[in-house]
């Protein structure tokens, strides 16, 4: 373990390295203080709150919202209109009705809304606000994919999990800030920690507070991670688990995903990329491995999309962890190469790694240099606070890897390449290749020209910012 306690903080700043000492690690996120109902910080009440916008399985004509509301609003209604240059949004306005899912949590009852907004004209900006018993919200502009591929920006997100607000927000509120026009985000799962120790629907309030009105102006697709999930007791008294209450209240995805996995699996298009989100845990631990990988091979199969993207949480090829995971390599990256996906998006290991060959990063580079056609890019990255250190083929198979480390992606969709750089949490770019779309219809990984620092890594107890190393090394 390379976490320390208080005692060995101290003797760390107070004397020095030589007299650090290694012991059993902290709580990386002690218990927040009390922020429950009556009237806590994230109880529920009379204004909208958690304000998540998520695109629809067509993005060009359907886009849809979740919220939370306290229980005096007992019906889902949302008023959309085309924006305008004047202050008279509501004029043309239509109320939209949805679904209401009443919910009880730590911060007390709530009722979470989802209204679909359909029959969107592609290429279009909206205004749209939510309802709540006092009053509506403000009117938030969200604008539609094109119906025809068309260049278009994108952010990806690894775990925020851990000291959401705290530590993660800013990541997440830099790289809005910093990226100019986005179009999308995406997220690689364990959004929220969810366990015992921890407020459960504190976490949800984190993480769309560490978002805000980009979270609700933006659409944001998600993937479930295993953090989204916790233990449970199947019929038989034997241990299984179980989506976490707090997923399906928070987010209004696409109905169209595999069987056994329809709340956390699901695709959609978006200018000409085709975007596909998997659940590995639930095929890993629900029985879903299966009917997951053929509803994988169908949705790629009937896919007219020019770029694909596969979005989940457990890495095919980790960077903390001593094995890769078996069980998705073997069923799912067989299928990613025949279908020649392009980027494989994840997250789980809590360090950052791009990977494009399995042979190695010497043989990435070779093939790079070669102009040889590249198949799928894999990435993992992290935002929150919790560190995994790298594993032992981090030195050989990377090209890129950093620990100790918080980054967010921009990664830029065109007619004939992608462009992806990572930046670390203070916006410095740390990583950038671009996949180039040959006559062949076969990518070209070119890597960048840009000067990048040297690999952040941690140096026995010291970090890579001359400050401890909080990266935990996985058995």
């Amino acid at each position: 373990m390379r976490l320390f306690s208080t005692i060995a903080l101290c003797a760390l700043i107070g004397a020095g390295a030589a007299q650090a000492q290694v012991v059993a690690p902290p709580d990386p996120d002690p218990l927040p203080p009390p922020t429950q109902a009556p009237n806590g910080r994230y109880a529920a009440k009379g204004w909208a709150d958690r304000i998540v916008l998520s695109p629809g399985a067509d993005a060009a004509r359907e886009m849809a919202v979740a919220w939370r509301t306290d229980t005096r609003q007992t019906s889902a209604q949302a008023q959309i209109a085309l924006d305008i240059a004047g202050p008279l949004l509501d004029h043309a306005a239509r109320t939209v009705a949805g679904k209401t899912i009443a919910a009880t949590a730590e911060n007390g009852p709530a009722n979470h809304h989802h209204v679909r907004f359909t029959d969107l004209t592609p290429g279009a900006r909206y205004v749209y606000r939510v309802k709540a018993a006092d009053g509506w919200s403000e009117w938030l502009p969200f604008t539609t994919a094109k119906a025809e591929p068309a260049p278009f920006r994108f952010l990806y997100f690894g775990d925020t999990q851990n000291d959401i607000l705290e530590i993660g927000s800013r990541v997440i509120r830099q790289a809005f800030l910093s990226s100019g026009p986005v179009a999308l985000a995406v997220h690689a799962g364990d959004q929220v920690a969810q366990r015992e120790t921890k407020v459960n629907d504190d976490e949800y309030g984190e993480w769309t507070e560490a978002g805000g009105y980009a979270f609700a102006m933006i659409p944001q697709a998600v993937a479930a991670g295993n953090h989204e999930y916790r233990d449970a007791a199947a019929a038989d008294g034997s241990e299984t688990r179980e989506l976490g209450p707090g997923w399906t209240p928070h987010h209004a995805l696409p109905a169209n995903g595999a069987r056994g996995a329809e709340a956390t699996s699901y695709v959609f298009d978006f200018q000409g990329a085709r975007f596909v989100v998997l659940d590995g845990t639930s095929a890993l631990d629900l029985g879903t491995l299966d009917s997951q990988t053929v509803w994988l091979e169908r949705v790629l199969s009937e896919s007219m999309a020019r770029w694909t993207i596969v979005l989940m949480h457990q890495p095919i090829f980790t960077c903390a962890r001593p094995n890769d995971t078996t069980a998705l390599k073997a069923a799912w990256k067989p299928i990613f190469e025949r279908h020649k996906v392009d980027l494989v998006l994840q997250g789980h290991d809590h360090c950052y790694a791009r990977v494009s060959n399995e042979g190695g990063a010497a043989a990435s580079r070779a093939a790079s240099d070669a102009g040889q056609p590249a198949g799928p890019v894999y990435l993992v990255s992290v935002v929150g606070s919790k560190m995994y250190g790298l594993n032992d083929r981090a030195d050989v198979q990377p090209v890129r890897a950093a620990e100790n480390t918080e980054l967010y992606q921009v990664i830029d969709v065109a007619d004939d390449h992608i462009a992806f750089r990572a930046f670390t949490a203070d916006g410095d770019l740390y990583d950038a290749f671009s996949l180039r779309r040959g006559a062949d219809g076969r990518n070209r990984l070119v890597e960048t020209d840009e000067a990048l620092p040297a690999a952040r890594r941690c140096d026995g107890v010291a970090g890579p910012d001359g400050r401890p190393c909080t990266a935990e090394i996985k058995d």
